[in-house]
């Protein structure tokens, strides 16, 4: 097994949120799998290829529970309250919950929403301005994800503004205030504390009173579980479900032939949502693993307890596997093979609900404004920087 110094740079440096992907292609052609210092200063493995992410994503062997972490990581930091989720656990504990919210996410009872979140997303166009410009983040895909899953959890009225502030203070920073972030976690702990105990006391049809009153063998969710379990649909619906449908609404007008196709045929929608995935997936990278044991991955020694990312952007565009990868094709016939959503017992339980979203919001959006476009030049447009998430800080439009 070979070992080398890690290398800097790269994927985390500042100019690349703009087009990582000819960064990850060099590094994956060059080396696949690498040791490399995170801008924090930290380390991590960084694993590039298609297949070595895809065997990644299912191998027992690497471990999401913080706890089997050796070098350090601390990551995005949560009271213990809401620490313990399906985003930082193993099985049986992944198992045994994971199965609980399973059942409420199959592809026919997400089918059974597509009303709900049309009239969502209908009703959120009905709120833009008589003419542009308009933040397409801030007035549409922000707030459709945030709305969709209040109405799941059956979060209503000023509550629903509550939330929707309290996300994007976790994901948007506010530099001249550092501590809105933490004050945003507990103001999210007390009221999903407070919900589980209403729903305890008074179950409704919602989401939330299904888990609470639901039973795991003789015994119910504890109340720290179901609060963490309902900040875990917040967290990982939210973010991830914004970037994706802003990410293809700009892929899609960015390649005005493949809208014009699914304008022409809105049967195109499910497999434009596909190559959306797969050609600028919201995530760069899956989250964390830490290896149980020391590991050879392709000849490169992985150490216990070391940070391994497994480079799901650098895998979705892998010529191993696709056809002229950094084309963006809604008619390609390998876009199902991307690794968006993940692989094995940690596949995402709300890709259905993400697809319906997406799929929803480009059919909804594109009817509504047949001549959406840029309100800016191409360049002016501002990517996060972040080398976790891909997605447009703003996204000014016109139409």
């Amino acid at each position: 097994m070979s070992t080398e110094s890690p290398h800097r740079g790269g994927p985390f440096d500042a100019a690349c949120p703009r087009d990582p992907h000819p960064v990850f292609r060099d590094l994956r052609e060059r080396c696949p799998v690498r040791h490399t210092e995170l801008p924090d200063g930290t380390h991590a493995w960084l694993v590039l290829e298609h297949e070595l992410v895809r065997s990644g994503l299912a191998d027992p062997a690497l471990s999401l529970d913080k706890a089997n972490s050796r070098d350090g990581y601390t990551g995005f930091r949560l009271p213990p309250a809401l620490d313990r989720n399906l985003l930082n656990m193993d099985p049986p504990d992944h198992t045994r919950i994971r199965a609980l919210v399973a059942g409420e996410f199959t592809p026919r009872r997400v089918a059974a929403m597509r009303p709900l979140v049309t009239r969502i997303a209908e009703g959120l166009l009905d709120r833009f301005p008589a003419q542009g410009p308009v933040d397409l983040v801030t007035a549409f895909t922000a707030p459709l994800p945030v709305l969709v899953i209040c109405e799941l959890l059956g979060v209503r009225g000023a509550d629903t503004a509550a939330m929707r502030g309290w996300m994007e203070s976790l994901f948007v920073p506010d530099p001249d205030d550092p501590a809105a972030a933490g004050r945003s976690v507990a103001a999210m702990v007390r009221f999903l504390a407070d919900a589980v105990a209403e729903r305890r006391r008074a179950p409704g049809d919602d989401l939330l009173s299904a888990l609470v009153t639901a039973r795991d063998g003789e015994d119910r969710l504890t109340e720290d579980e179901l609060t963490s379990l309902a900040f875990a649909m917040f967290f990982a619906g939210f973010e991830n479900t914004v970037h994706a449908i802003g990410n293809g609404v700009h892929a899609l007008l960015d390649h005005p032939e493949q809208l014009v196709a699914l304008r022409a045929d809105p049967g195109l929608v499910p497999a434009a949502v596909e190559e959306v995935l797969r050609y600028e997936p919201p995530a760069q990278f899956a989250i964390r693993r830490f290896p149980l044991r020391d590991l050879d991955v392709a000849g490169v020694a992985v150490p216990a307890g070391q940070t391994v990312l497994l480079g799901v952007s650098a895998a979705n565009r892998d010529p191993a596997v696709f056809s002229d990868p950094d084309e963006f094709d809604i008619h390609r016939d390998d876009a199902g093979r991307h690794l968006t959503f993940g692989r094995g017992p940690h596949f995402c339980v709300g890709a259905a609900l993400a697809r319906l979203e997406m799929e929803i919001a480009f059919i909804t959006l594109f009817q509504r404004f047949p001549d959406l476009r840029l309100a800016v030049a191409e360049e002016e447009l501002v990517w996060r920087p972040s080398h976790r998430s891909r997605g447009l800080a703003a996204f000014p439009v016109l139409f």
